[in-house]
């Protein structure tokens, strides 16, 4: 009898432990992937479709990307037509009826709403908002509780899990932010030019002034005129920075800044944009980092 519990027991043992697989998961980008993991852990696998090193508004759709979409459970993005030119397309190639598609940018105060027609004569103007939300970690929290929301919807039974990751993610930056806070409070209220409107969360957030930018109009390469307005502009102001992501080709912004007689700050606008950024609390320990440093 004993010897027959002990088989039982051996052959019960390897099913009752095994896990279940992990969510499949696309974000469109790193920054959602990296908060995704923190709420997730090992119950998620997450594929992020743009790279930190890549503008998000400019992603190839490629069939690699759909296949990927294909064997995904959830797709989360930033919204506010970001991916409008390459997520649609690959939610219709990846054929999958299964896909939960979550825009993160619901719940979240949105700046920059155009108010009259918009169209591409203004450039690259986004007719829902700016969507550069996640350059403010408080809206951090925002994606991180809508995705704890969606993880327990598709596996309930791991609702606790995601739940403690989730207050372990809020403290952490918590407690960072009021760091970044501390050590950016002296320069509130100092003036930065920015080569394109994707700084306006953070400087919201930090009291920075953005009082110009070196594209005329957003995602369109300066004119010969635009470039002599705004370098007058930082010589007359004397701007102490000039605000550029990695993602950009530093050769426009590099000349204007020496013109101007203006520190270029080269930011990763997001999670992967240089090497040591890793998670999104790293983006901001980076971005204060050199911030700080700049601006003193």
């Amino acid at each position: 009898m004993r010897t027959s519990i002990i088989l039982l027991l051996l052959f019960l043992l390897p099913a009752a432990s095994t896990a279940a697989e992990p969510i499949p998961v696309v974000t469109t980008t790193t920054d959602i992937a990296a908060i995704v993991k923190a709420i997730g852990g090992e119950r998620v696998a997450v594929e992020s479709i743009a790279k930190g090193s890549q503008d998000p508004h400019y992603v190839e759709a490629k069939p690699s990307y759909m296949r990927v979409m294909n064997r995904a459970r959830v797709v989360f993005s930033v919204g506010l037509q970001l991916e409008i030119g390459w997520l649609p397309l690959l939610i219709q190639g990846a054929r999958n009826r299964n896909l939960v598609q979550v825009d993160l940018s619901q719940g979240v105060p949105v700046l920059e709403r155009p108010t009259g027609p918009v169209s591409r004569a203004q450039g690259d103007v986004h007719p829902e908002g700016n969507p550069h939300y996640w350059l403010d970690p408080r809206n951090g929290i925002s994606m991180a509780r809508r995705m704890a929301q969606e993880l327990k919807g598709i596996a309930s039974a791991d609702g606790a899990f995601f739940e403690r990751n989730l207050k372990s993610f809020e403290d952490d930056l918590s407690r960072r932010r009021q760091k970044w806070e501390e050590r950016m409070a002296p320069f509130r209220g100092t003036e930065v030019v920015a080569y394109h409107k994707e700084w306006e969360y953070l400087s919201r957030w930090l009291g920075l002034t953005i009082i110009g930018y070196v594209e005329d109009k957003p995602g369109i390469p300066p004119a010969p005129q635009q470039l002599a307005n705004i370098v007058r502009t930082m010589q007359q102001r004397k701007v102490k920075a000039l605000l550029v992501a990695s993602s950009t080709n530093p050769n426009i912004p590099q000349s204007v800044a020496e013109k101007g007689g203006t520190k270029l700050v080269i930011l990763p606008a997001s999670v992967g944009g240089e090497k040591g950024v890793d998670s999104y609390g790293d983006l901001f320990d980076s971005i204060i980092g050199k911030l700080a440093e700049a601006l003193k």
